[in-house]
């Protein structure tokens, strides 16, 4: 079963409409709706609040302010970031905009929602910060970043380097925020009955979420049960607890009904977080030959003093190329904005889109062909930890990807190939991504009917976990896939690493193979040692109650294979695109990505993730860009009619390659993610086919039609 393109065994109850989301469940009875007011500054405090009005509207039931909210754990920065707290209407201060100020409940979600524009608040302003180039002389280093890695690591002289080099690159290219948007907005349905907590909650981190829900109501861990039975997406928004989850909670425990609070799409954009803008300087110096003798990334980006998140972009250069001298350093400018999250491709996206965009340039001055100068820099140890760089096929990658696109054609000029009014280029980006593995455990149970069922508490987000977890299971105990149920997303289940950073469906299915393996071992040992062919019948007969084992794996830090090998994906990306000279408009004409992921378990719902990524990597060069009002510190495109992504008009058909593998220092199945791979790389792609199609090159992404304008040749 393992390696079948096997369509996803939810789909059908997705496409009729049966599996019920966070929102939609009426597992609790009929439910109140709550609807979150907030604040309409970015940094003061709120004078006077008058909730009178919005009591007395019709079906209210309960306005909750912070002059009565229930007392909240505090605020507490923590290293894992995913079970922090997150009180709401914990006092009168405002730390960024949209921030709750009060939760209307009423019988009705529009009688609510009505209702909360009665409550009367005043506020006293202050200044603040909300501009990240305004502010970046008050950049300040970082010891530790995200995932715990160090902010720098420094060999050699990257100084000496770039005064010696004979050819280098020393420029500063600029991302924008971006926010996640999941079609499923965020939304808790809250149960509180016989002193425990029910919450049916749109979350990619079910323990987590559990541990930063109870720690902040001030309750044990095991009076709150969490349900993320489906989940529309997430992109990384849904790994934190925010708050319609907390909201919800203390509403219905006040009120002892359940009590529904969901996000609209404009409060997805003010109460859930951001990728941080960044400004990032890449120096790369090279011999004639295009030797990289030194590679330096400095990033600096939007954060904030109370939460602070260092995404880890300047971590993709750390493992990509060789070259003796290296420096990568992350800096933080403390803003007055949500804080910092995880969004699609966390580090590797922004990181990759300056370095490769980069390389390009480095490719361009040293006459070079960009695939052939990546191939000369490639290596098989890492330049930093010494230690191999398993399944790297960054080479196979390379190759395949120019094959298949027809490399060869490529412009060797910019601006050198048009047709009619068009310009035409083409552009090519590596990637890599880091392979992450969290504890995790899984349990498969032969029922006493004969029913097959595996549990863990990883949600599926879409991705096609459920699926996965099937498939490994079936191939483990030599069954149908048809004969295997599949339980996931649920805190009374077995402990998973939750559903993030790529590695969700990898370390779910090594937990459940190892289940399978102690269930085939005990089923064995029952029968005198003796291997049955039947393990469900040998299963029924000698357990009649059911028998059950449970399989885990230790977080990466325990794990041999981490500290004896670097642990990463890889992949290329290869895009034409076409250029108007009237009108600077720019158009995708093809695109393919070639990527290596360890052994696919189903390449189906594989290639799928990666062509989402890769249209994420066409978004961010040329589409996607939050923009901060630096007056106000508001969002000025905060909807999905003015934050702009791509259509199905935007994207042509897509090429996605993944290679046949199996990565032996992985894991047991030789598996690794592939959710956000297809990401990385691709942004730059696409920026240097631009270059190649115009000969203007565009260092502050997205490439809008004012940046190119001025540089087109005479139509």
């Amino acid at each position: 079963m393992i390696g079948a393109a096997i369509s996803r065994i939810d789909g059908p109850l997705k496409v009729a409409g049966r599996a019920a989301y966070s929102y939609e469940r009426q597992d609790a009875g009929p439910a109140l709706y709550g609807f979150i007011r907030g604040a309409a500054i970015a940094k003061g405090r709120i004078t006077l609040i008058d909730a009178r009005d919005a009591e007395a509207a019709p079906g209210v039931t309960l306005v909750l302010t912070h002059l009565n909210a229930p007392p909240q754990a505090p605020l507490v920065a923590k290293p894992t970031i995913f079970d922090r707290p997150n009180p709401q209407l914990a006092g009168d201060g405002i730390s960024y905009y949209g921030q709750p100020v009060a939760l209307v409940v009423a019988e009705t979600f529009e009688q609510a929602r009505a209702a909360a524009a009665l409550v009367r608040v005043e506020y006293e302003r202050e200044p603040g910060a909300y501009d990240l180039a305004a502010h970046a002389d008050r950049a300040e280093p970082q010891e530790t970043i995200s995932l715990g890695l160090p902010g720098e690591t420094r060999f050699g002289d990257i100084d000496r380097a770039m005064a010696e080099g004979p050819v280098t690159v020393d420029e500063t290219y600029t991302t924008p925020y971006h926010l996640s948007q999941p079609m499923e907005p965020h939304a808790c349905l809250a149960d509180w009955r016989d002193g425990r907590l029910t919450v049916y909650l749109s979350t990619q981190m079910v323990a987590p979420g559990r541990a930063a829900l109870a720690e902040t109501l001030l309750l044990d861990e095991d009076r709150v049960t969490v349900d993320a039975a489906y989940v529309g997406g997430g992109f990384g928004s849904k790994l934190y607890l925010h708050a319609e989850a907390v909201l919800a909670a203390l509403a219905a425990r006040a009120l002892g009904r359940p009590v529904k609070v969901v996000l609209t799409r404009r409060q997805v954009f003010t109460l859930t977080g951001q990728r941080p803008a960044t400004i990032q300087r890449v120096r790369l110096s090279a011999t004639p030959d295009g030797r990289l003798t030194g590679l330096g990334h400095d990033v600096n980006m939007q954060s904030v003093a109370t939460l602070p998140w260092i995404e880890q972009t300047a971590t993709v250069s750390r493992s990509l190329y060789a070259a003796p001298n290296r420096l990568t350093r992350h800096y933080t400018t403390d803003l007055d904005l949500t804080p910092g999250e995880a969004v699609r491709g966390p580090g590797e996206l922004p990181g990759l889109l300056a370095l490769e965009t980069a390389m390009d340039e480095l490719a361009h001055r040293l006459g070079i062909d960009p695939v052939e100068l990546r191939l000369r820099n490639d290596t098989d140890i890492d330049p930093e930890l010494g230690v191999p760089l398993n399944g790297r096929r960054l080479a196979d990658c390379l190759r395949e990807g120019a094959r298949r696109f027809g490399w060869e054609r490529r412009p060797a000029e910019p601006a050198s190939r048009r047709e009619g009014s068009w310009l035409i280029g083409y552009g090519m980006a590596s990637a890599i991504r880091a392979h992450f593995q969290g504890a995790t455990e899984a349990s498969v149970r032969i029922a006493p009917d004969g029913r097959v069922v595996v549990r863990s508490d990883t949600p599926d987000i879409g991705t096609g976990t459920y699926t996965i977890a099937a498939q490994v299971a079936a191939e483990a105990l030599g069954l149908p896939v048809e004969a295997v149920t599949v339980e996931l997303a649920s805190s009374t289940y077995p402990k998973g690493g939750g559903a993030g950073g790529s590695y969700g469906a990898a370390n779910t299915a090594v937990a459940i193979h190892r289940a399978c393996r102690a269930l085939r071992e005990r089923i064995a040992q029952a029968a005198g040692g003796v291997p049955s062919n039947d393990l469900v019948g040998t299963a029924r007969r000698l357990f009649p109650e059911g028998v059950e084992a449970t399989g885990a794996i230790v977080g990466q830090a325990e794990d041999p294979n981490f500290r004896n090998y670097s642990q990463n994906t890889y992949g290329t990306s290869f895009a034409e695109v076409a250029v108007d000279v009237h009108t600077g408009e720019v158009r995708l004409r093809r695109m393919t990505g070639v990527f290596a992921a360890g052994r696919i378990v189903n390449p189906k719902t594989a290639r799928s993730q990666i062509m989402g990524g890769m249209i994420w990597g066409v978004s961010s060069a040329l589409h996607e860009a939050a923009h901060v009002d630096p007056r106000y510190g508001s969002w000025v495109n905060g909807d999905l009619a003015e934050y702009v992504v791509p259509v199905h008009a935007d994207i042509p058909e897509i090429e996605a390659i993944l290679l046949d593998d199996h990565d032996e220092h992985a894991n047991d199945l030789g598996m690794k993610g592939v959710g956000e791979l297809g990401v990385c790389g691709t942004g730059a792609a696409v920026s240097n086919a631009v270059f190649n199609a115009t000969g203007i090159r565009v260092r502050d992404f997205p490439i809008t039609l004012a940046k190119l304008l001025p540089g087109l040749p005479a139509p």
